[in-house]
């Protein structure tokens, strides 16, 4: 179960790498998660840092043991992915979306994000570490960040972050036990379903030139399919940004 055991950090680099040292150290029980009140040099996608003031946001990390073969990887991003989702839009509604590939918007602002690391034996996927970000009781982001939010801003309201961790703990618990591939269809299309600029005309860049594109799909594998005027894309992680116009 995603969450037992729950540890609580007072301060760590990295909910990431401590969870990966665990692992490096000895067998680790499937679901064992690390939640961290500040974290001094978070990671986030593509080698972005991700930072948090003491206590206000939920920072932490579980470590997995997905019963799956290594070109299902993708799958278990969708269903960390759709745990997020399942979590947040409980408490913000109806306008979180899941931006491509995994991180939780709300509206057109970035509310967290989701980085799953492997550990491979051989072609064993023996460990995937997915660390989980969300913005929880930041009152005010710095002006260079282009588009956060955090859950405060959206209802008004504090939280408890480590309350609120344990919930999220549970929501992606609900789709991790149910990781399977009879749900790979089903699940991938609820996935689509809740896509942020899903079949909606809007910016990105490639290569620095900027252009207007529709999302049509996500490919199994994880390869968005971008059209480009008369062109259709696959892409991969790291390959298009999203423009984000304030």
């Amino acid at each position: 179960m995603i969450g037992n055991p729950f540890h609580v950090l007072a301060t760590v680099d990295s909910t990431n790498n401590y969870a990966m040292a665990q692992v490096n150290a000895g067998p680790v029980a499937d679901g064992s998660t690390w939640f961290a009140m500040e974290q001094t040099a978070g990671k986030g996608q593509r080698g972005k840092q991700w930072l948090s003031a003491p206590g206000e946001n939920i920072i932490l990390t579980t470590v997995l043991q997905p019963a799956l073969g290594l070109p299902q990887q993708f799958m278990l991003s969708v269903a960390m992915a759709l745990g997020a989702y399942d979590f947040f839009s409980k408490y913000a509604g109806e306008d979180t979306r899941i931006k491509w590939s995994n991180d939780i918007y709300w509206r057109d602002r970035k509310a967290g994000g989701i980085l799953i690391e492997n550990v491979l034996r051989g072609n064993i996927w023996q460990y995937a570490i997915a660390g989980i970000g969300l913005n929880v009781n930041t009152p005010h982001f710095p002006e260079h960040l282009p588009n956060p939010v955090s859950l405060r801003q959206i209802t008004g309201k504090t939280w408890d972050s480590r309350e609120l961790a344990h919930d999220l703990c549970s929501c992606l618990d609900q789709r991790y036990s149910r990781l399977h591939p009879a749900v790979f269809d089903a699940w991938l299309e609820e996935y689509k379903a809740c896509l942020y600029r899903y079949r909606e005309p809007a910016l990105y860049k490639i290569d620095g030139d900027i252009f207007q594109g529709v999302i049509w799909d996500v490919l199994p594998d994880g390869r968005l399919c971008l059209e480009r005027g008369k062109e259709m894309l696959e892409l991969g992680f790291g390959e298009v940004e999203f423009v984000v116009v304030k």
